[in-house]
C-alpha cells in the first residue's frame, strides 16, 4: 500500500486546498489529505446555536445558518462553483391551497402538490400531486420549465468573465455543475409515476432523460471554454436502501447512452473527476456510471450497504470516493467514531478517496462527539496538531 501523505514542508509549503484536492484524487503525494463534509442538518445547527456552540452572528437575515459557515468553523475546505442555469426555470410562486393547525398543503413553483407539518424536525414533505403524468403533461411542462434559450439561462459577459476569473484565479477547487438524468424527472412525476411510466412508456422516459442531457450539451459549453475546472458535480436520488428505482437494464439501455456524450464533453474540457450526488444503494449503477465515464461516488452512505473499503479493493484506482465515514457512528460515541476512521484508514492513504460523514450530519449528535471525529479525522488524514488546534470551533475545546 502506498501512502500518499507526507506531512508538513514535504512540497516546502503547504499546498492550497485546491492543490490538495487535485494531488489527493491523482494518487499522488500530499501535505495532508482534503478536509472536507458535506453540511448538517437544520435540526442539528439550531440545536448548536441554542447550546452556545456556534457564534451567534451565523444566523441569517432569513433565519437560516448556512452550512459553509459551520464547516469553516470546523476548518473544512470550501468548493467554488462557476455553472450554467440547468435546470426549469422560471418557477412559478408557491400557492397555499390549506392551512390548519399542524399541517400546510401547498403547490411549489414547478406545480408538484405537497403537504408539510408545521412543527417539529423538517422532513421531506407528503406529496400529493405531481405535474407529469403522461405525454400531454411532459410536453407541457418541458415548454414551461426546460426551453434551453429562455433569457433567464443567460450569463451576461460579465457574469462570464467573473467566473471565469474566479475560476482560473482560486485557492479553492472549482467545480461545475451539470444536473441530472433521471432524479430530477422522478421528482416531477412521483417515485410510483416514473417507475409505471418505464414500463408503460419507456419511450417517454427516455425521452425526458434525452432532453436533460441536449440541455446540458448546449449550456456547458460556454462555461467549460471559459472556466478552470477541477470536478464536475451532478445530482441523482435514485436509489433506495435495496438498490435503484429502476432496473439496471433500464439505466443500462435508456438513461447511460444519454449520459455518455455529457461526460464526454467534460472530459474532453479536461475534467477527469466527475461524480453525481445519489443516496442509497449504488452498488448495481457502480459500473454503469464508470463505464460512461462518471468515476466519483458520493457521499457513499454505508448503513445501504455501500462498503468504501470493499469498492476500492474491487474497483482500484478507477474509482474515486467522497464520503464513506458512517454517519450513525457519530450517535454512538468517540469509541465508535473512532473505530469507523480505522477502518477508512488504509483505504484513505491510498489516495483517490477523502472521506466525511456520508450525507449530512444528522440531529442530536453531540457536539463533543463531532469535535472528536473532526479531531481524529483530520489526524488520520495528516494534518499538522497544530493547525487542528487553530480550528475555531476546536480552539476551546480539549480532546
Amino acid at each position: 500500500m502506498t501512502d500518499i501523505r507526507r506531512g508538513p514542508g514535504r512540497f516546502g509549503a503547504d499546498l492550497t486546498p485546491r492543490e490538495r484536492w487535485n494531488r489527493t484524487m491523482h494518487y499522488q503525494q500530499v501535505d495532508y489529505i482534503s478536509h472536507l463534509e458535506f453540511g448538517y442538518w437544520d435540526e442539528l445547527k439550531e440545536e448548536w446555536l441554542a447550546q452556545g456552540h456556534l457564534p451567534a452572528h451565523f444566523r441569517q437575515p432569513d433565519g437560516q445558518i448556512p452550512d459553509r459557515l459551520v464547516e469553516e468553523y470546523f476548518g473544512v475546505e470550501q468548493f467554488e462553483s462557476f455553472s450554467p442555469r440547468l435546470g426549469p426555470l422560471p418557477l412559478r410562486e408557491p400557492v397555499i391551497i390549506d392551512e390548519s393547525e399542524t399541517t400546510i398543503t401547498f403547490r411549489d413553483g414547478l406545480g408538484v402538490l405537497s403537504q408539510r407539518q408545521k412543527a417539529g424536525v423538517q422532513t421531506i414533505p407528503h406529496f400529493l400531486e405531481f405535474p407529469i403524468r403522461d405525454r400531454a403533461s411532459w410536453e407541457a411542462f418541458r415548454d414551461e420549465f426546460l426551453d434551453p434559450a429562455h433569457p433567464l439561462r443567460v450569463l451576461t459577459e460579465e457574469e462570464l468573465r467573473a467566473g471565469e476569473e474566479m475560476s482560473r484565479t482560486s485557492a479553492n477547487p472549482v467545480s461545475v455543475w451539470f444536473g441530472s438524468f433521471i432524479g430530477w424527472i422522478r421528482d416531477w412525476t412521483g417515485f410510483e409515476g416514473v417507475a409505471l411510466l418505464s414500463v408503460d412508456d419507456p419511450d417517454l422516459v427516455e425521452e425526458m432523460v434525452a432532453h436533460l442531457a441536449s440541455m446540458a450539451l448546449q449550456l456547458l459549453p460556454p462555461i467549460l471554454e471559459r472556466g478552470q475546472f477541477d470536478a464536475a458535480a451532478g445530482w441523482e436520488d435514485i436509489c433506495f436502501n435495496s438498490g435503484p428505482i429502476l432496473s439496471p437494464r433500464f439505466f443500462a439501455e435508456r438513461i447511460m447512452l444519454h449520459m455518455r456524450p455529457v461526460m464526454q464533453l467534460l472530459r474532453q474540457h479536461g475534467i477527469d473527476v466527475i461524480w453525481t450526488d445519489c443516496d442509497g444503494n449504488i452498488l448495481k449503477l457502480i459500473p454503469l456510471w464508470l463505464d460512461v465515464g462518471l468515476n466519483c461516488m458520493f457521499p457513499l452512505e454505508v448503513n445501504p450497504g455501500n462498503d468504501p473499503v470493499a469498492l476500492k479493493k474491487e474497483y482500484g484506482r478507477q474509482l474515486l470516493i467522497r464520503g464513506g465515514f458512517n454517519k450513525f457512528a457519530l450517535h454512538e460515541g468517540r469509541e465508535a467514531i473512532l473505530r469507523e476512521l480505522k477502518r477508512l484508514e488504509p483505504a484513505v492513504a491510498e489516495g483517490g478517496f477523502v472521506p466525511h460523514v456520508d450525507h449530512r450530519c444528522p440531529g442530536q449528535v453531540s457536539w463533543d462527539s463531532y469535535c472528536y471525529y473532526i479531531w481524529e479525522k483530520c489526524h488520520m488524514l495528516g494534518w499538522p496538531e497544530e493547525r487542528i488546534k487553530e480550528f475555531p470551533a476546536l480552539r476551546n475545546w480539549r480532546p
